[in-house]
């Protein structure tokens, strides 16, 4: 059978072409995008370098959990440890991670007023039975609840003393005897003029994990805590 086109079937036709060309027309582009992958570098825990994280990624986490100071003193306990570890070129993010660690999140007996033991330096867990006006000795904190002394060190201020004290320690560990630049220098001799740390002590830290068994005791995953709590911190949990 033979299929005739009237001249209105083929005008119809045509529209209809036209309508959907021109749809097809107005339809946006869909354009591929491809970004760049980026892969998440895990911390190595590297003492002596640039810091691995930010004030404000500090103070957010520290802020909000910390109980014995306020969101003012945070900062400035921040601010302090990055103007000193700055000028000192220790990865002061690292040390405010074991900071947290040892302390809590500046919670704990030891870091309160007017201890405020930044790290456990000095800290045995001994006791000795007494009255407040008698102390065992230069280092050792009188625990008003229990009524008994405690071992351990206490500092008059956090940016003064606590923080020097702190990151002197650590640089005691990383760096061999008369290594460093002054300011290094300076930092460790007052860190070791509150507490000694053995010569065969010093140089044996490159990492934080070299720290296992040598600052805290036990201590066999001591580095790694901290490091997975620094990571933490600087992606904000």
């Amino acid at each position: 059978m033979n299929t005739r086109y009237t001249r209105r079937s083929v005008l119809a036709l045509g529209l209809i072409f036209l309508s959907s060309h021109l749809t097809r027309a107005q339809e946006p582009e869909i354009s591929t995008v491809y970004l760049p992958f980026i892969a998440h570098s895990p911390l190595l825990g590297t003492l002596l370098g640039p810091p691995t994280g930010t004030t404000e990624a500090a103070i957010a986490w520290l802020a909000p959990r910390s109980t014995a100071y306020t969101p003012y003193d945070v900062e400035v306990i921040v601010r302090g440890y990055a103007e000193t570890g700055n000028a000192a070129g220790i990865d002061w993010f690292l040390a405010i991670a074991q900071c947290a660690h040892e302390t809590g999140h500046l919670t704990s007996w030891w870091c309160q007023r007017p201890r405020r033991n930044p790290a456990g330096i000095g800290v045995t867990g001994e006791t000795r039975p007494g009255t407040p006006d008698q102390p065992p000795g230069p280092d050792w904190a009188w625990d008003e609840a229990n009524q008994v002394w405690r071992a351990g060190l206490s500092f008059a201020s956090w940016v003064g003393e606590s923080i020097p004290a702190h990151l002197g320690r650590l640089l005691a560990y990383a760096l061999p005897v008369g290594a460093g630049t002054p300011y290094q220098q300076q930092l460790i001799d007052y860190a070791l003029s509150r507490r000694p740390l053995p010569d065969h002590l010093r140089g044996v830290a490159t990492t934080i994990t070299d720290l296992n068994g040598r600052w805290a005791w036990p201590g066999t995953e001591y580095g790694q805590r901290i490091l997975a709590l620094a990571e933490r911190m600087r992606n904000g949990g």
